[in-house]
């Protein structure tokens, strides 16, 4: 893996808590207008520009892009943004629920992602991808970073540990009770001994971010081709990435509510699960999965403990194992009806951080008829997809805390 310490876009200590905000795209235009509201330094005039016209702007108009890039600007001329004098690398940790992950923010190589050294396990969709890729070239900077993961190191894990005894640049919690840790990396030879150590990994793993980080490769591949004079250490070459050791990194459900239950009364619905699974009534309370293959399944009011049986699944296929895959094959298409979890219009998908009570919510008010909880994804099992070269199904990953954008900004010139 080719890695790069960069001359990073900083708000000053001073101001990061007013800048930094959530990522663009966990909440919707109305959240951010509301988050923004007194706040001219929320980074949300940049990745959100929208946000400074009227309600009901389009957010994919041309001159809200524009907007974007004159919004940034401004940030930098006004000192909200300063860039730092030297190439460093940084350590950017998130404490949530009194355990902390410490990430190393690098320039990650465009060709790795390229030729499949960063690995994905999602598809993307490409009116998302230009999207970004706009939002990426109006501003000639990644604004926001994307989320990897990477095998355990210990002699990273050393650097880390080293850098984070000192005093953080930046140590603040967001209005989520996240905390929220920076520090520097600016000694030559820690920074030259984290580039090798990365030069000798096979492979890393986009964990959170895929269409982030195809809009970066992307639009770094278009400028190399677009350069006549164009040599390969071009800063455009390489985008912003905080890396994590997998071993620090934790997946939580991902959960599905779906809307009616295809013309059957409940206990239709219950009989026909008995076909491919062990069923076994848990109360008025849905209940948390115990382990892999054993689901909660709640609807009119009752919860069920659901368990797959022997025989209906492959441990030895990566994606075979899946619960999303034994949920979508046995409960959401052959019960159910739905087909393609990317357009039915029947099922919605639900965040673990929403906790159970949220699918109980759904159903009980009527809005849903029935609520499936699943046991959370394995970093194994996510890396052994990857490494197949196999694509999840949707909706299968959700990592928390997420990142906090606009603590730091890479510039592709």
């Amino acid at each position: 893996m080719k890695v790069k310490p960069f001359r990073g876009v900083r708000p000053p200590k001073e101001l990061v808590k007013e800048v930094a905000s959530r990522p663009y795209d966990v909440l919707n235009s109305e959240e951010a207008r509301k988050e923004a509201e007194g706040n001219e330094k929320s980074l949300y005039h940049i990745i959100k520009p929208e946000i400074d016209f009227p309600v009901g702007k389009d957010e994919h108009d041309e001159d809200v892009y524009a907007k974007a890039a004159e919004n940034f600007q401004l940030f930098q001329d006004n000192g909200w943004l300063v860039q730092d004098e030297q190439e460093m690398y940084y350590v950017y940790a998130q404490t949530m629920n009194g355990k902390t992950q410490y990430g190393l923010v690098v320039g990650a190589y465009v060709e790795d992602y390229m030729i499949g050294k960063i690995k994905k396990h999602e598809l993307t969709r490409r009116d998302k991808e230009e999207d970004r890729m706009k939002h990426v070239r109006v501003n000639d900077a990644n604004i926001e970073p994307v989320f990897f993961a990477y095998p355990d190191n210990s002699e990273l894990n050393e650097i880390v540990t080293k850098t984070t005894a000192r005093q953080p640049e930046y140590d603040f919690v967001s209005v989520d009770g996240v905390g929220h840790h920076f520090w520097l990396i600016q000694d030559e030879l820690d920074i030259k001994r984290i580039t090798e150590i990365f030069a000798a990994m096979p492979a890393m793993y986009i964990a959170d971010g895929h269409h982030r980080s195809a809009a970066a490769a992307l639009v770094g591949a278009e400028k190399a081709k677009n350069n006549p004079n164009h040599t390969g250490a071009e800063e455009y070459n390489y985008f912003m990435a905080v890396c994590f050791p997998d071993s620090q990194l934790t997946i939580i459900d991902y959960n599905r509510v779906v809307k009616d239950l295809n013309g059957l009364t409940p206990d239709e619905f219950i009989h026909k699960l008995e076909k491919n699974f062990i069923v076994e009534p848990t109360g008025t309370e849905i209940q948390r999965p115990k382990c892999l293959h054993n689901f909660s399944v709640y609807l009119n009011g009752r919860s069920y403990s659901v368990t797959a049986k022997p025989g209906t699944y492959d441990d030895n296929d990566p994606i075979g194992q899946l619960d999303v895959t034994i949920t979508s094959n046995l409960i959401l298409d052959e019960i159910l009806g739905i087909k393609d979890l990317r357009s039915d219009k029947r099922i919605d998908f639900v965040g673990g951080i929403r906790g159970l009570g949220e699918l109980k919510m759904r159903v009980d008010s009527g809005d849903m008829a029935v609520a499936i909880a699943l046991y959370p994804v394995s970093m194994k099992q996510l890396m052994d997809i990857a490494d197949t070269g196999n694509i999840m199904p949707p909706k299968t990953t959700w990592f928390e805390p997420k990142l906090r954008s606009g603590l730091v900004i890479h510039k592709l010139h």
